[in-house]
């Protein structure tokens, strides 16, 4: 059995490897960034570091995280600090991985952020990469 936490993006159940969680918090006012790619709010000051903050909805192409969204997943990917928009967060579970279904269809930014299922009273439930959010360029630097 892996830990997951379980958080709900676009109104939805997922489960996140909690090796990919730095820590959750409520974010401050967003700074807007000019020019950035549209899954960019924008920063955030954080414990005396500047965060990049994605917007989930937007990353995984449905509709934008609503702006007065504050929940956060904090990542570190490639030496570098996101928060990662919620709805909101429930808890940290053990739960055993399963693979993705051959015959599961997942639309947009889901099929590529999904890794797994894992199944919570009956229902299965995505397991998704947090590194899959973040905008490709972003990995080059």
């Amino acid at each position: 059995m892996e830990l997951f936490l379980i958080a709900h993006i676009a109104g939805r159940g997922v489960a996140i490897e909690t090796a990919q969680v730095e820590s959750v918090v409520d974010i401050a006012e967003i700074v807007v960034v000019p020019r950035a790619e549209t899954t960019v709010r924008g920063l955030v000051a954080l414990r005396s570091r500047v965060v990049t903050v994605i917007d989930t909805g937007t990353a995984l192409g449905i509709e934008p995280t609503p702006d007065h969204s504050r929940r956060a997943v904090i990542t570190r990917i490639d030496g570098h600090h996101y928060a990662i928009l919620v709805d909101s967060l429930e808890d940290v579970a053990p739960f055993d991985r399963l693979p993705l279904s051959s015959g599961l269809a997942l639309d947009n930014g889901w099929a590529a952020a999904g890794t797994g299922i894992v199944e919570r009273s009956g229902e299965p439930m995505l397991i998704i990469d947090l590194a899959a959010l973040i905008p490709a360029h972003a990995f080059a630097a």
